[in-house]
């Protein structure tokens, strides 16, 4: 009896260490993201709000606020500075080796420069027709923004004089453009909103050498790439799709649900973002070769729709305020005066 309860009681031990070995590899990997709120900054002021640059070197935030920019510290959320004397802005690029800052202002139809340190308006340049996102490409050493109701985009130089120049060239589109993306090689991705296509840019030569169909997805908005796997991610409105296309053919790679009212999309470290205005954040990976698969929804707040990412610290802020019950001409709900705010989100 001593015996084959030794016997027993071994075999039960090895076959609970073998489930113990075992249970690992049914757990959720090792390396999956996990993206949660780790703080609000309520930053108050007039103005919507649009796409948010980060500036992870000097952790500060550019939050375009219609009629003014606003400069916040990514790690407090105070104010470090207001830059004035824009009628309808849209974003912003830095270009840090010059000191420059550059302001895309749609129904000024314009670009405002501004010195990075003191934040001093140094002058404007004209653009075209509502002036909307609005890039640095180091690669081709310009800036590139994109002009919607003037279905083109407008190239700057960052060392353009603010007071007398104007853009380099003009590239037109034959659409209606929103968001773009560079992959430091040469080429430029410009959604065309009202077209349901990507149009690839020849920063070389200026032209369009390119468009592919963001086909099932429709209404094109946000747009970013993994410049290192050649994928570019194009959050579409209609339907409500994250698209990933290879950036060499154009060729449709993958197709995911997210969020009502996409507006922004982002890479980080494996991690593809899409923020939408219903109050969510898709966060997609590639869970084997070719193969994506939304991994987590995060609920953010309702109109969070843009976003920015610090690339350093994996950050994510999305600007957005409370809203009231009063709608607005377009049938969106309308903000609470001086409720604008910050949410940040860390990951595990």
């Amino acid at each position: 009896m001593i015996k084959k309860s030794r016997v027993a009681f071994t075999l039960a031990l090895l076959c609970c260490s073998g489930l113990a070995l075992q249970a690992p590899t049914n757990a959720a990997p090792a390396d999956k993201t996990i993206y949660k709120e780790t703080n609000l900054f309520h930053v108050g002021g007039e103005g919507g709000w649009d796409y948010l640059l980060v500036d992870s070197a000097h952790k500060l935030l550019y939050v375009p606020r219609v009629t003014h920019t606003m400069v916040l510290d990514a790690v407090s959320g105070k104010t470090v500075a207001d830059i004035p004397g824009q009628k309808g802005n849209h974003g912003t690029a830095i270009v840090p080796e010059l000191g420059r800052g550059f302001i895309s202002d749609g129904k000024d139809a314009s670009v405002t420069v501004f010195d990075l340190n003191t934040y001093a308006v140094l002058g404007k340049v004209p653009a075209a027709e509502d002036a909307d996102g609005i890039i640095y490409d180091p690669a081709s050493r310009k800036v590139f923004v994109s002009c919607g109701d003037a279905n083109s985009l407008v190239v700057l130089s960052p060392d353009v004089d603010p007071k007398t120049g104007k853009a380099d060239t003009t590239v037109p589109l034959g659409g209606k453009p929103e968001f773009l993306a560079a992959d430091g090689r040469g080429r430029l991705y410009v959604n065309l909103e009202d077209k349901d296509l990507v149009a690839v840019v020849d920063t070389k030569t200026m032209t369009v050498s390119a468009k592919w169909p963001v086909a099932p997805g429709g209404a094109p908005v946000g747009m970013s790439m993994d410049t290192q796997k050649r994928r570019l991610f194009v959050g579409c409105r209609k339907p409500q799709k994250l698209i990933v296309m290879n950036a060499d053919d154009g060729k449709l790679l993958a197709e995911l649900p997210i969020g009502a009212g996409v507006d922004a999309t982002a890479f980080d470290d494996g991690n593809v973002l899409a923020s939408c205005r219903d109050g969510s954040l898709s966060v997609i990976r590639e869970t084997s070769e070719n193969t994506f698969e939304v991994v987590q929804t995060v609920k953010t707040r309702p109109g969070a729709r843009t976003m920015g990412v610090d690339l350093a610290t994996h950050q994510v802020f999305l600007p957005t305020a409370e809203f009231g019950t009063q709608v607005s001409a377009q049938g969106r709900p309308v903000p609470k005066p001086d409720s604008f705010m910050v949410l940040v989100l860390g990951r595990s």
